[in-house]
Order: structure tokens, then sequence, then C-alpha cells
């Protein structure tokens, strides 16, 4: 008996110093991988601090626009932005582009997945969808604060690698990859900013196409905007807002378009201009 006891102490200490273990290589792996964090944005900030942008917009220096090609394909991208009336999504539009087998890219906010995580890992394990870096807070990508419709920019190089870096890390750590494409917040960015993209590993993802106007425009006039693409166009979208006139538009555009000879692309499918 006191033989069984004296082993069965030593299996119980053995198990709480291989919990403690494990507990501290944990602990010793987060905060490894927080100091790497670390590290890499202080390089970027003092790279890129001090340099003064002189442009603002959508299309800035940098920013890709269009698909390098004079075929008849279209690119499709979808924000989902995840502000406060921003966190839906249309599964009526999600479920037409699936069973369409129509490839698009889902450019996702941090909060979107955050309210939606099921449908998150739903929608990155369909080889269909391109998953995409749309930020953490879904702010205008300035190294110097400005801002857009009434909506703050970064504030310094230091913010904007947390909006992109913390975003890119939570996608990765969910999916297993690393995302390749950024869309800022409102689609705004200085050209600063857009070569701290770049340097994150990250290429800047614009428009050529005005889909939906931030998913405010009425079914017909997203059915119009589609229609108007030219070879090698990107759109711009929105899947977060079931209410609007996106999903209707989007599916009353898709066969008119086909019925053009064009047919419907990924960002990787062709270079980037």
């Amino acid at each position: 008996m006191g033989k069984w006891r004296n082993t069965l102490g030593l299996v119980t200490a053995v198990s709480f110093a291989l919990l403690a273990v494990a507990n501290t290589g944990k602990a010793f792996g987060a905060a490894s991988a927080q100091d790497e964090y670390e590290a890499k944005k202080r390089t970027i900030v003092t790279a890129y601090s001090g340099q003064s942008p002189e442009e603002w917009g959508e299309m800035v220096t940098g920013v890709k626009t269009s698909l390098a090609t004079k075929e008849k394909v279209v690119a499709l991208t979808f924000d989902a932005c995840g502000s406060a009336k921003g966190k839906g999504v249309d599964m009526e539009l999600v479920r037409f582009l699936d069973n369409e087998k129509i490839p698009a890219t889902l450019f996702i906010n941090a909060r979107w997945i955050d309210a939606n995580p099921n449908l998150f890992l739903e929608l990155a394990g369909n080889p269909l969808f391109t998953i995409a870096n749309h930020g953490l807070m879904h702010r205008p990508a300035s190294v110097n604060g400005r801002s857009v419709y009434g909506i703050n920019g970064t504030s310094d190089v230091g913010e904007l690698v947390d909006e992109i870096e913390l975003n890119a890390r939570k996608i990765e750590k969910l999916t297993g990859k690393r995302p390749v494409y950024y869309r800022s917040g409102t689609a705004y960015y200085d050209e600063i900013a857009v070569r701290v993209s770049e340097r994150l590993g990250h290429k800047v993802i614009g428009f050529s196409v005005l889909g939906d106007a931030g998913a405010t425009y009425p079914a017909d006039k997203v059915t119009a905007a589609l229609l108007s693409s030219s070879p090698g166009s990107i759109v711009i979208l929105h899947m977060n807002h079931p209410e609007s006139g996106t999903g209707k538009g989007v599916m009353a555009a898709v066969p008119q378009l086909r019925k053009r000879g064009f047919r419907f692309v990924r960002l990787s499918d062709y270079p980037l201009e």
C-alpha cells in the first residue's frame, strides 16, 4: 500500500511538473511572438517615420486598380467592414457566388470575424474565395492621421502597422494562410502607407469599378455599375449588408456579363496594375 502511494505521488508530481513546463512553454512562446512583433514594428516605424506623404485618395501611387490583361475578365471583390451596422452577411449573395462557381476576393475586417467566427471559417474553407485583409479597426491608411467620411485614419506609422499586421496575423492563425492582399477601411491611403503595406507583404487593392458605393446603391445601379466593366476590371462591392441592393444587383449583372463574353477570375490569375 505504501509503495502504491509512493508511486501515485511520483506520478502526480511528474504530471504537475509537465503541466508547469507546458504552461511555461506557452507563456514563453507568446512572449517570443510579441517580442518578434514589436521588433518588426520598430524596424518599420524607424524606416518610414518622418516621411511626409504628398498623396491622399483611393488611387494613390502603388494601389492596384485592375488586372493587366486585355482579356474579357473581371475580378469581383467584396468587403466585410464590421462596424456596428456592418456585421451582417448577405447569404443569398454568398450562395449565388458558390452555386455559379464565381471566384471572389473577400476583404474581411477583424471585427466582422469576431462577429461571425463560424461563417468566417466556412468562407475561408471554400476554394472559390480568397480571404484578404480589411484591417483591424477599418481605418483609412494614413501615416499622419488624415481622415475621410468622418473616419479618422491611422495616426502614425506604428498605428498603421497595427491596423494591417494584427489582422493579418489573426487571419493566418485562424486559417493557416497569411493574406497577401490589403484594402484599408474606406479604401483611402497616402503613398507612404502603401509602401508600409507592401513592406508587410501585402499588395494594396483598389478598384476600377465602384460597384455599390459602400452598399448604398439600389440594385439597378449596382447592375449598371457592373455592366460598365471593361477587360481587367476590379469591382469593389460589399457582402455585409443584406438589406442593400448589392446582392440583387450582382445576381442580375452576372448572366449579362457572361453573355457579353466576360469571365470571373481571381486577383491572382493575372498581374496587377
